[in-house]
This record gives C-alpha cells, sequence and structure tokens, in this order.
C-alpha cells in the first residue's frame, strides 16, 4: 500500500506578514510546514504504526526551499519524498491536476492533504484531487481507523459529526482534531539527510495555469485607540454599541 501525503512551506504562524513591491517577502522569515498538513503526514504514520504494511511518500510542489519542509516530514518518519520544483504561483486546482498524476504513477491507494492550505487560505485542493481522480473524498476528518482495504471514521460536518465508511481508494483532508503530530527524533533527523527526494519539473506534467497572480496588498487599518470607561456596565455598553455602529461600521 502507498500513501500520499502533500505538504506546503508557509509562513510560520508567529511571523507578521511583510509585502515589498506587490509579492510577500519571505526574507529572513521563518517558514514551517503547514500545520494541516503536518496532521496528515502524522496519520499515514499512525496508519502504518497500527499494523498497515504501507509506504509513505510525501510530495511537495513549490520553489526550491520547499525541500526545507520535506526533510521535516521525512524526518518525522516519511519513506521519500518527491519534489516538484517551480517557482511559479501554482493556484489549487492546477496544482490538483499534478497531484493527481503522481497518485497515478505512484500507484497510492490513499492521499491527505491539509483541510485549508494556510497560503492560500483555501479548501479546494483535496476535493480537486478527488475529482481527478475519481476516488471518493472524506474532508475534515477527527477520526480514522484502517481496516483491510476499509477506511472508517469520523469528520466535522455543519450539524454536528458524521461517520462514514468507504473503500480505498481515496482521498483524506486533515484538521487539527485528528491527531497531535510528533516531534521528530535527532537519529530520524540524520536519517532523513540521507532518504531519497526526487526532483520532477512542473512543466513534465503540462499544467495550463488558468489563474495568475498580478499582486499582493496587505491591508492596514489605524486603530482608534479610544477607551471605554467600565464603572458604568450599561453606560459602557451603550457607548460600545454607538462605536460599533457609527465608527467601525460593522453594525446597522
Amino acid at each position: 500500500m502507498r500513501i500520499l501525503a502533500i505538504i506546503r512551506q508557509v509562513l510560520d504562524a508567529e511571523e507578521s506578514v511583510y509585502v515589498d513591491n506587490r509579492t510577500v517577502d519571505l526574507k529572513g522569515r521563518k517558514l514551517v510546514m503547514d500545520t494541516m498538513d503536518e496532521y496528515g503526514v502524522e496519520e499515514a504514520l499512525r496508519i502504518r504504526e497500527r499494523g498497515a504494511e504501507a509506504e509513505i511518500v510525501v510530495v511537495g510542489i513549490g520553489p526550491a526551499r520547499f525541500e526545507e519542509a520535506l526533510r521535516s516530514a521525512l524526518s518525522m518518519g516519511a519513506d521519500r519524498a518527491i519534489h516538484v520544483e517551480t517557482d511559479q504561483e501554482v493556484d489549487p486546482i492546477a496544482l490538483s491536476g499534478v497531484v493527481a498524476a503522481i497518485a497515478r504513477k505512484e500507484e497510492a491507494q490513499m492521499i491527505f492533504c491539509g483541510g485549508q492550505q494556510a497560503d492560500w487560505d483555501s479548501q479546494a485542493l483535496g476535493a480537486a484531487v478527488a475529482e481527478h481522480l475519481d476516488w471518493p473524498a472524506l474532508t475534515w476528518t477527527r477520526k480514522l481507523e484502517l481496516k483491510g482495504t476499509t477506511l472508517a471514521g469520523q469528520r466535522d460536518a455543519e450539524d454536528g459529526v458524521e461517520s462514514f465508511e468507504v473503500d480505498l481508494p481515496a482521498v483524506v483532508t486533515t484538521q487539527q482534531d485528528l491527531n497531535e503530530p510528533r516531534y521528530p527524533t535527532l537519529p530520524n533527523i540524520m536519517k532523513a539527510k540521507r532518504k531519497e527526494i526526487r526532483r520532477e519539473t512542473l512543466e513534465s506534467f503540462g499544467v495550463a495555469l488558468k489563474v495568475r497572480s498580478h499582486g499582493v496588498e496587505a491591508q492596514n487599518r489605524e486603530r482608534l485607540r479610544e477607551v471605554i470607561d467600565g464603572r458604568d456596565a450599561a453606560a459602557a455598553a451603550s457607548q460600545l454599541v454607538a462605536m460599533l455602529r457609527e465608527k467601525a461600521g460593522v453594525m446597522a
């Protein structure tokens, strides 16, 4: 059995976003594996640790710096990595075609990806990959169990939690309630340096980029810096409502 885990490299959550010349300036910023994707790598490892005979392959599609995130996934315990190297901005729908092509070539039976990508703020990737492959998509999973070739578990729904059972192959999107990702140990970090990262070019997949980024703008808002005297609760509440309506414009 082969499991693919799709990962992105994004700004650390503690970092501030800076825009220079209409592009996000990443120089000197701390970059990490997207946490949502980290849950996918961890769950793939847990499936193997629970007895499944599985090879875990991590896939990154992006610039040369993505290798650091791929090495992080390998140091968690993944077996090998595939890096489709490109400096182009690739939208989730175009990216899904690349992932699907890799899945077919690798004869994968399961694909993990984050429920929402931090850099795109998009939930499209998992569903689009499933559409390309004509596989079922299990989104926002919070519990998984592999029984032979059947995947069972639970997922978040709008009105609660749904239980599911589906035959593989399948695409699974992850979220924070699924697991707690492990910290790589020093021996595994050293082993990761010797693990294979196969490099591919985006051009070899014949991707048609339908969405092109022309620039980025950061939203800057000045604070009102008004302090409400809370000694009189009723008066404070009335003043707050008035400020939200008249100055902030967030109430009718």
